[in-house]
């Protein structure tokens, strides 16, 4: 029972941090002068994006230590532009600041560790699986493959009980 309820939470925190970071990026706002990029492009650009935030996790969580270093966007911003440039809002002194988020090496950490326990889950599985499906193969089974001398003995008893039964 202790390990099926540590399995529920692991499953559950893998859920929670795929979700966050899956989340869908904020949309570009088109300008008048700027072209329309095709679908595919645009698919391939979130499609990278996606997996660039999953293996470079940002958290806006400041440690001590940490220096705040201003976003590239610009300082006089409110929480929503902020935020739809992926940078940080901080209140201090009542004056809002823009700051770039740190990279999380916790949640990098977390994410590879299952990221390779996944693997590994798939690799262990993987022998049970095709011996599953060899093992019904008639290809690569020879039980399975019909042997002709069993055939024709077969054959042969229908035969002898069809005249059998055909007498009466």
């Amino acid at each position: 029972i202790g390990t099926h309820l540590a399995w529920n939470y692991v499953l559950l925190i893998l859920l929670y941090s795929i979700n966050s970071s899956f989340a869908p990026p904020t949309q570009h706002i088109l300008e008048k002068s700027e072209a329309v990029p095709s679908k595919l492009n645009m698919k391939l650009k979130d499609a990278y994006e996606l997996l660039l935030s999953f293996f470079r996790p940002v958290t806006c969580h400041r440690k001590d230590e940490q220096t705040l270093i201003p976003c590239h966007v610009g300082e006089g911003l409110n929480t929503t532009e902020c935020l739809e440039n992926k940078c940080c809002a901080s209140k201090t002194n009542d004056e809002l600041k823009c700051y770039m988020p740190f990279k999380d090496n916790m949640q990098l950490t977390f994410r590879l560790l299952v990221l390779v326990a996944g693997g590994f889950l798939v690799l262990g599985c993987l022998p049970f699986c095709c011996c599953a499906c060899l093992q019904r193969s008639q290809c690569v089974n020879p039980l399975r493959r019909a042997n002709n001398e069993v055939e024709q003995i077969v054959q042969k008893k229908r035969a002898h009980s069809e005249d059998t039964y055909g007498l009466l």
